[in-house]
């Protein structure tokens, strides 16, 4: 059998990131596929095997590599510039930020490989990842069901904002900050309806009775992982999370 090359523990990232680079300049021209990652790896130098232990799901991955390079941007622009006003005023800062630094045809091409059928958990996971690393940034300190409730609204606000931004050529992205204006007053009001109801008799107790055992993931978690009584409760599609569950 021959045998498969490997990055080694020293060259792996730097490997991985000079190929990141090198196929994206040509993911403009052909797309986020093979054809820009061969291309890639021609330019630096690396053997195809190499490339493909880098990047093991083509395209898809090039895509994520690209979108996380983006969410690791606005971390650091968040650490660096925290945004002032109310939480809506903030999240509106952070998501203008991360769209306006954004180069829209790599943005179109990932578009077009993570809506495949077969890509669509990946996109929304990077979805997801994009609203946790917004939350993280302003501040959120949420530690019960809340920090689920977040994400998943800012990752249908910010999702739906990606899209309209991707055709708007308005002036410094105006009609695109008027959208997401109208998508974040939407989620205020819904927070506001249910900060009352909590108030109602008996609805805030329900309400603990009912999600009081989610927790925020530690800093031993990963998504997917839900803490109770000290206890891991991991996906059943989750082999790390398994093996966590064990040695505990």
């Amino acid at each position: 059998m021959t045998d498969q090359p490997t990055p080694d523990d020293t060259a792996d990232d730097t490997g991985r990131e000079r190929l990141i680079e090198a196929a994206l300049s040509h993911a403009l021209f052909d797309g986020m596929n093979e054809t820009a990652i061969e291309a890639g790896a021609r330019d630096i130098g690396m053997d195809m095997r190499l490339a493909r232990v880098h990047l093991p799901g083509g395209g898809a991955d090039l895509a994520a590599a690209c979108h996380r390079r983006g969410d690791a941007a606005l971390a650091r622009w968040l650490a660096q510039n925290p945004p002032q006003g109310g939480i809506r005023d903030k999240v509106a800062a952070a998501v203008i930020y991360r769209l306006g630094r954004t180069d829209r045809e790599l943005a179109r091409a990932g578009a077009a490989i993570l809506s495949l059928p077969q890509n669509a958990g990946l996109g929304a996971r990077l979805i997801w990842e994009s609203a946790d690393t917004i939350w993280d940034g302003i501040g959120d300190t949420s530690q019960d069901v809340n920090w689920y409730s977040k994400r998943a609204s800012l990752s249908a606000i910010y999702g739906a904002t990606a899209l309209y931004w991707l055709g708007d050529d308005s002036p410094d992205l105006q009609d695109t900050r008027r959208f997401l204006d109208r998508r974040i007053e939407g989620l205020m009001r819904f927070e506001k309806m249910k900060s009352f109801a909590r108030k109602l008799p008996g609805v805030g107790a329900a309400s603990d009775l009912a999600t009081g055992w989610i927790r925020k993931p530690g800093a031993r978690d990963l998504p997917g992982h839900w803490w109770s009584r000290g206890r891991a409760h991991a996906a059943p599609d989750s082999a790390q999370a398994g093996q966590e569950g064990a040695s505990e």
